[in-house]
């Protein structure tokens, strides 16, 4: 059993890290195995809509980001994604990773478990972590929850390890994510299939 997180700031080793890594702390209490792949501080191209994906399972722009965490998630069973906070709202680096990721490869995430973490010094939070939760939602992917909203506070990691609260929320992630991915793969109860076809453009 494998989680993969991700880490959406631009800092590799800072709060979202500091964060990430006590999740990945209760997995490995757990026996699940984690792996954090940064998604890094250079530009990252948006998603244009282009299409180009359609069938390929991944996305024509292969910038060494994108479709490694696409063939990253086919091999996971859960998910935790991370971002900091800017302007109430997660990384546009995470967006766009996250936007191009879901489009292109969709299959690899359906009905495995989530998690969104959101990072912050102060406010902004809540807001952050409903964008993150989207995605999951609209990929039928069961939403891991924890004790409190998924988040840790501080400019610094050394702050974020004195946020008693958020660390206990961390790790109750990880034990709630860990706990339900072996649920699901002890159950041996095949995912349902949604229905399909319709895709109403306009509201009368």
């Amino acid at each position: 059993m494998k989680v993969l997180m991700l880490n959406g700031s631009p800092n590799e080793h800072g709060c979202t890290y500091t964060a990430l890594t006590e999740v990945g702390k209760a997995l490995t209490e757990c026996g699940v195995e984690s792996e954090i792949i940064w998604l890094g501080n250079g530009p990252v191209r948006d998603c244009i809509g282009c299409r180009g994906c359609r069938g390929k399972g991944k996305c024509v722009f292969d910038d060494d980001i994108v479709n490694r965490v696409i063939s990253a998630a086919e091999e996971s069973d859960g998910f935790v994604f991370g971002t900091p906070v800017y302007f109430a709202h997660p990384s546009g680096r995470v967006l766009s990773v996250l936007d191009r990721a879901f489009f292109a490869g969709k299959a690899a995430f359906t009905h495995k478990p989530g998690a969104a973490v959101a990072s912050a010094r102060r406010g902004g939070t809540t807001a952050t972590f409903d964008v993150m939760n989207k995605y999951f939602t609209i990929s039928q992917m069961p939403v891991v929850s924890s004790t409190y909203w998924n988040m840790v506070h501080g400019s610094r990691p050394e702050d974020v390890l004195q946020d008693a609260e958020g660390l206990q929320t961390m790790h109750n992630i990880g034990r709630n994510m860990a706990w339900l991915i072996r649920c699901i793969r002890e159950s041996g109860i095949p995912a349902p299939t949604a229905e399909s076809g319709s895709m109403t453009n306009f509201i009368r």
